[in-house]
């Protein structure tokens, strides 16, 4: 259930190695509509993740792996590199840190740079020291996405889009889903329903002590010749208590450059505009949501206010691009992420996946899911002929 990027590596997956008769359930029109159609194209290196965590893990398997598969079917995959800037003093040992991280997570080519060497790479960004991680990449997951649904339908599945599900339930050794008006089934389930896996689950009976809080992230883009500031990904070093990684500049497969995203609390699920309040007694209704919002009000007030001021995004930019100006800067599509919140306020860093009955219930899977796809989905086989009887 659902053909965003992993939920169409998953099924790929089951049908290639494990001989599967696959169908994909979507409820848009199309593959890739939400989170993987909305996103920067950052292939992440695995410079963040706690060694030994199942995000560096998959992380570091997904990048070969991806890699490999973009060259096989001739999608764009470009190695632009990627610059994690500490613009004071006080974030060097943050900084030395991150490069101990991502050493121990196998990332290939960390270097710590000072600030003359930084500009020998990005010319015109500016900072007291950076960590360039040379073969973070950039690529098109929409593309991916489209590819790995034609892989399913050669293999003998199918991708069956404006198919929302409406009910579930195990019977006899079955899962039974309504969805569209077909009724379907299926010995196994796998739910890779992101934005929408709070709603999937209490379908499945399945409460958990998690739940998916939105948040919007929004974008502006570099016009015209300011593009040529920026040759591959600028970011700042991020905040530990966070698993949003602040505002940074990204180049684009076909040229472009975004500035952000931002981290503001949505209150839809699918809530790409600023006053989209449809799903918000769900949103607020989860305890966690309170305690989060309690703990983090000072950082929630400031990207609220940046989601409000231009002014804020270029200030944020000119910390390390300090040649840009506001006439650079234009409104860009955003995207709404799916973060698991836990009952305690706790933002859940981890990708998390359940197993409940007949179905395998991915929680949490944010950055870099998409970047791990295809590793979350041998992951995810792995775990699925765990549940014959």
């Amino acid at each position: 259930m659902g053909a965003g990027i992993v939920g169409l590596a998953v099924a790929r997956e089951l049908a290639a190695a494990r001989g599967a008769e696959v169908t994909v359930l979507e409820k848009e029109g199309r593959v890739g509509a939400h989170q993987t159609g909305h996103n920067s194209g950052v292939v992440h290196a695995g410079i963040y993740y706690p060694p030994g965590s199942l995000k560096a893990r998959l992380c570091r398997e997904g990048v070969a792996l991806l890699k490999e598969y973009c060259a096989a079917h001739d999608l764009p995959y470009h190695e632009v590199g990627k610059l994690v800037v500490a613009s004071t003093h006080a974030e060097r040992p943050l900084l030395n840190a991150l490069a101990e991280r991502a050493r121990a997570n196998g990332v290939p080519g960390i270097a710590e740079l000072d600030a003359l060497a930084l500009r020998e790479v990005e010319p015109h960004a500016v900072g007291v020291g950076a960590v360039h991680s040379p073969h973070t990449a950039i690529c098109d997951f929409p593309a991916v996405a489209a590819r790995l649904a034609q892989d399913v339908a050669e293999l003998g599945g199918s991708v069956r889009t404006g198919h929302p599900v409406r009910a579930i339930r195990e019977r006899s050794g079955k899962v039974e889903v309504l969805a569209g008006r077909r009724r379907f089934a299926f010995d196994r389930l796998v739910v890779c329903a992101g934005l929408g896996t709070d709603a999937v689950a209490g379908m499945t009976g399945a409460a958990g002590d998690v739940r998916i809080v939105p948040f919007r992230g929004e974008f502006y883009a570099l016009r015209g010749a300011a593009r040529d500031l920026v040759r591959g990904l600028i970011y700042p070093v991020p905040d530990p208590r966070y698993p949003f990684l602040g505002v940074h500049l990204t180049r684009q497969i076909g040229g472009g450059v975004l500035v952000g995203p931002n981290a503001v609390l949505a209150l839809a699920y699918e809530g790409y505009k600023r006053r989209n309040f449809r799903n918000f007694r769900q949103i607020l209704g989860w305890p966690g949501t309170l305690r989060m919002a309690r703990a983090h009000w000072r950082t929630g007030l400031k990207e609220v206010y940046g989601s409000l001021a231009k002014s804020a995004f270029l200030k944020g930019a000119r910390r390390y691009v300090p040649e840009l100006t506001a006439a650079d800067l234009e409104r860009a599509p955003g995207g709404v992420r799916a973060q698991a919140v836990a009952r305690d306020g706790r933002l859940v860093d981890d990708f998390v996946v359940d197993v409940h009955g007949q179905v395998v219930l991915v929680r949490n899977a944010p950055s870099p899911a998409a970047t791990s796809s295809l590793a979350i989905a041998r992951h995810i086989a792995g775990i699925v002929p765990a549940l014959v009887r």
